[in-house]
């Protein structure tokens, strides 16, 4: 841990104010995107909206990687015993469980849609024995996955790629024996663009497999006519990186328009508030060391803006789960008929 967060702090300090300054622009676009506000619905372009997620993430994947956050996404609180990457470990073998691999060997072809650093993809190679492949939009990312299957001796079970969810997948039909996401798909598409990422998970996966996901998704008690419930949607949807907020009946009708067979659709089985507090408090005590050393000149002032940020925005997630309005990890698990 101590060697990632300090990895982190190396990435970030040698990003060139250019890189900060878009990652400062693409979290001024997130709070002003369409529905953060009462009465706001009008849709921005998908293509700019891809670009300020790519500035963002090339960014604050270094600062989440200080936190321990290097997997990029909160797991629910499976175990209580545990800590972030505990959980991690038990929603991710979770996840690979529901798609019902049976005996896999490195035959068998996972893809890992939003793969980030490659860390989720290197633990469902090594625990289910299968060949991961992986697309993020981050070329910096993938960079640094392709580097970490390497240094691990995993280069030969995983593959990645730089790749636009929005866009037609760089793989062949029937080429996947399952597939899995972990909040990297429905928080970056509109509604009427649910229907064209289905179609892509259908058909590069093979007869009989399953698509199995962990997504933040709103709950039906969300409210867009009540203001609170708006303040703490646009305070936490910078944090995730989001563009879009939907809701887990219409991306399930989507996945259902598309012909797969709607297995599961159901909320968290435990919440994720309980660890986003435990990391609020890392980010406080981040903060406080990094607006001191900031004061002397010893670390630039975006540094102590971009811990402030992400604050609030923890903040208003855990607000936001407690009232049971957003769910970080909702479960859905579509099967493509054998």
């Amino acid at each position: 841990q101590l060697r990632t967060a300090l990895g982190g702090v190396r990435g970030l300090l040698s990003l060139p104010r250019e890189a900060i300054d878009r990652c400062t622009a693409a979290y001024a676009f997130f709070q002003s995107q369409p529905g953060t506000t009462v009465g706001s619905f009008a849709a921005s372009d998908t293509d700019v909206e891809t670009e300020h997620v790519r500035a963002y993430y090339t960014v604050t994947h270094h600062l989440l990687s200080i936190a321990d956050i290097e997997k990029l996404y909160i797991p629910p609180q499976l175990d209580a015993s545990l800590g972030l990457f505990g959980n991690q470990l038990l929603l991710e073998e979770h996840i690979f469980g529901t798609l019902a691999l049976g005996n896999a060997t490195e035959s068998t072809r996972l893809l890992d849609i939003g793969c980030g650093r490659g860390r989720v993809a290197h633990h469902a190679a090594t625990a289910t024995g299968a060949h991961v492949s992986g697309f993020n939009v981050d070329a910096d990312q993938i960079a640094n996955a392709v580097e970490y299957a390497a240094a691990t001796g995993m280069a030969s079970r995983l593959d990645f790629k730089v790749g636009d969810h929005h866009k037609r997948f760089a793989y062949p039909d029937a080429s996947f024996d399952g597939a899995y996401s972990i909040q990297a798909i429905w928080p970056f598409f509109k509604k009427d663009e649910l229907d064209a990422v289905s179609a892509e998970l259908y058909r590069v996966l093979k007869p009989g497999a399953s698509f199995s996901c962990s997504e933040y998704l709103l709950t039906p008690h969300f409210d867009h006519a009540n203001e609170r419930h708006m303040e703490l949607h646009r305070l936490f949807l910078p944090t995730l990186a989001a563009t879009q907020s939907n809701y887990p009946a219409d991306v399930v009708a989507a996945l259902q328009r598309a012909g797969f067979r709607a297995l599961v659709s159901a909320p968290s089985v435990a919440p994720a508030w309980p660890i986003t507090d435990q990391k609020t408090s890392m980010f406080q005590a981040i903060r406080a060391i990094v607006a001191a050393l900031a004061r002397v000149g010893a670390l630039p002032q975006w540094a102590e803006v971009l811990c402030t940020n992400f604050l609030l925005g923890g903040q208003a997630w855990a607000a936001a789960e407690k009232a049971k309005i957003a769910d970080l990890n909702w479960q859905i698990v579509v099967q493509k008929p054998p």
